[in-house]
């Protein structure tokens, strides 16, 4: 069986980047891809041309988007008892050590560091699904 990912990030080549590496991840992936918050939130709530589409077991989350950042949409995914228990990896940029004091304040899993190198890259984002989609446990 698939992880189910959802990734909001708004830079088609990070996107582009991440489906690259998902390719040969195990477990093996289906990713969806969100272009900012709003988006996400509409993803989540199946509103609008998301009807239908699968629950994410893992949303992998950056900070910097336009329309809704990262940590705005953290906030009000992790508001809705129907989303809190979704992991939220923040992958991102930012090494801002107020960035990453106000996304675990507002209850990321897990924050992550893009790094700029594409192998070094595609291997952190093959670390993430390694350890959420076999050595850690997901709710049901």
């Amino acid at each position: 069986m698939a992880l189910e990912i959802l990734l909001v990030e708004d830079n088609e080549g990070d996107v582009e980047m991440t489906r690259r590496a998902l390719k040969t991840a195990e477990p093996p992936c289906r990713v969806s891809v969100a272009n900012n918050g709003q988006q996400a939130l509409e993803f989540l709530k199946k509103e609008g041309r998301f009807e239908g589409v699968p629950t994410p077991q893992l949303i992998l989350l950056d900070i910097n988007m336009p329309r809704m950042d990262g940590k705005m949409f953290l906030t009000q995914v992790k508001a809705l008892p129907e989303f809190r228990a979704i992991p939220v990896v923040m992958f991102t940029s930012s090494e801002s050590p107020t960035d990453i004091r106000e996304c675990y304040e507002r209850f990321a899993s897990c924050y992550v560091v893009k790094p700029f190198d594409g192998q070094k890259y595609a291997e952190a984002v093959r670390q993430i699904v390694r350890f959420w989609g076999g050595t850690g446990q997901l709710p049901a």
